[in-house]
C-alpha cells in the first residue's frame, strides 16, 4: 500500500482551501498555513503558524505556494530537502500592459507589483525542486466576482477586456500540476474574456438589477478595473489535461450565485 500524499498549501485561503478538500478526501496528509485559522477550523487539515514551518517539514512534499510578495518571507528555507514540487499561484500582472497574452507573451517588470512577483517567481524556479508557475487571470466564484460587487454599486462599464477563471478550475489547474511534472510559467484563464460592460449587464440581467453610471464613473478609477487584457490558458489547460467546468463566465456566474441557467446564460 503506498504512503499518503504530503501536501503544503502556503497560504490556504479562497483558491487553497478547494486544493485542500480535494487531496484530503484522496487521504493526503494537508499542512497549511492562513491568516484566518478560524475560517478553516472545520477543513481537516493541520493549521500551523508560517513562522514556526521548519517544525512541520517532511521529505517528498508538494507545496502549493499561493502568499504574495507582500506576505511572511522566508518560507523557502525550510523547503530545501524536503520539498519534491512546487506550484506557485502568481498573477497576470507580470504581463504588464499587454493586451493579448498568452504562454509565449515576455514579461513586464516596469511595475514595482510585477517585479516583486518576477522575483518570487524567480526565487522558486531557482530552487532544488520542480516547479511550475500558474499566473491566473481574475479569480472568482461563489462570494466573489462582479456578481457580488454590482451588488454593492460598484461595477464598471468600460469596453476594457478582462480574463477571469472560476476558482474551481483554478483548483482543478493546482490539483493536477501538483501530480505533473510540467515545469514553466503559463497564464490561466477560461475561454471567454468579455468587456467589463458586457458582464456587468449579464450580473445585472441575472439579478434583476439596474446597471447605475454611479456605479461606473466610482470603479473605473479603481486599479483593478485598470487593464485591457484577454488571456489565452489554453497551453496549460492542455498540457495538465484540464477540461474547464466553467469555459465561460456565462455559466461560471450563475453557477456560483447558484441559479440555474441555459447553455447560453440565459435565466432558466
Amino acid at each position: 500500500m503506498s504512503e499518503p500524499l504530503n501536501i503544503l498549501i502556503l497560504g490556504c485561503g479562497y483558491t487553497g482551501q478547494r486544493v485542500a478538500r480535494h487531496f484530503l478526501a484522496r487521504g493526503a496528509r494537508v499542512v497549511a498555513t492562513t491568516r484566518h485559522p478560524q475560517r478553516l477550523s472545520d477543513l481537516g487539515a493541520k493549521i500551523i503558524d508560517a513562522s514556526t514551518l521548519a517544525q512541520h517539514v517532511c521529505p517528498e512534499l508538494l507545496v502549493v505556494h499561493s502568499i504574495p510578495p507582500d506576505g511572511p518571507t522566508d518560507l523557502l528555507a525550510p523547503l530545501q530537502g524536503n520539498a519534491r514540487r512546487i506550484v506557485y499561484i502568481s498573477s497576470t500582472a507580470v504581463y504588464g500592459p499587454a493586451s493579448v497574452v498568452n504562454e509565449d507573451t515576455p514579461v513586464d517588470d516596469s511595475t514595482e507589483k510585477a517585479r516583486a512577483r518576477l522575483d518570487a517567481e524567480r526565487e522558486i524556479t531557482d530552487g532544488p525542486w520542480s516547479s511550475l508557475i500558474l499566473r491566473p487571470a481574475a479569480i472568482y466564484g461563489p462570494g466573489r466576482g462582479v456578481q457580488e460587487s454590482i451588488q454593492r454599486g460598484e461595477h464598471s462599464l468600460s469596453n476594457r477586456f478582462v480574463s477571469r477563471i472560476h476558482v474551481d478550475d483554478l483548483a482543478a489547474h493546482v490539483q493536477a500540476a501538483l501530480l505533473s511534472d510540467v515545469t514553466g510559467a503559463y497564464p490561466v484563464a477560461d475561454e471567454e474574456p468579455c468587456t467589463s460592460r458586457e458582464i456587468a449587464e449579464f450580473c445585472a440581467q441575472l439579478l434583476n438589477i439596474p446597471v447605475t453610471g454611479s456605479g461606473h464613473e466610482q470603479a473605473d478609477r479603481m486599479p483593478r478595473f485598470a487593464n485591457n487584457r484577454r488571456v489565452d490558458g489554453s497551453a496549460i489547460r492542455k498540457l495538465l489535461g484540464i477540461t474547464l467546468q466553467y469555459p465561460s463566465y456565462r455559466v461560471g456566474v450563475p453557477a456560483a450565485l447558484g441559479l440555474a441557467v441555459h447553455a447560453d446564460g440565459r435565466p432558466t
